[in-house]
């Protein structure tokens, strides 16, 4: 889902859908919707841009074949209270905007009542760890530690000044 044109940085094959208007609740509803409509036997997994520090190996067991068995949904939470990632094993608008419209977003509550949600809803959940969503310079530097040896931490090395990188 993006909001705007794919620039060159899109590699091919890939498809992109524009986002609906609407607040976040909704757009991340829709992109469920879109995915059932592409692939609907297969299960979707939206994660947050503000999250480049994001390993596929963080993601490579819990999303593995194996262990989806049983698995309804997965959940991201985000260190301030949000969360960085959901995904569906059976992906529908309805269930999207059951779980998602109304859920007030980018608040410290926001991950609380989307698992409350969750929950209503009789899924069965598998948590992702917990990670830190860039919002703020702080969050940058904590999200560089959590992954110190990706390119997002690499990039934030290259821009210190020379003193800073070795102190």
């Amino acid at each position: 889902m993006l909001d705007g044109p794919p620039g060159d940085w899109l590699p091919p094959g890939w498809e992109v859908v524009p986002q609906c208007d609407g607040g976040l609740d909704a757009r991340l509803a829709d992109a469920f919707a879109h995915a059932e409509r592409l692939a609907p036997d297969a299960p979707a997994l939206l994660v947050g841009m503000d999250t480049p520090h994001l390993r596929a190996r963080t993601l490579s067991a819990p999303l593995s074949a194996v262990a989806r068995t049983g698995v309804d949904a997965w959940y991201g939470p985000a260190v301030d209270g949000g969360f960085w990632a959901l995904g569906l094993a059976r992906p529908t608008g309805r269930l999207a905007r059951q779980l998602l419209l109304g859920v007030p977003m980018s608040t410290g509550g926001t991950g609380r009542a989307l698992l409350e949600r969750l929950s209503a809803a009789g899924l069965t959940v598998r948590h992702l760890p917990p990670m830190t969503d860039v919002d703020t310079h702080q969050d940058v530097r904590l999200a560089a530690a959590e992954a110190p040896d990706g390119r997002f931490a690499a990039c934030l090395r290259s821009l210190a000044p020379a003193q800073e990188a070795t102190g």
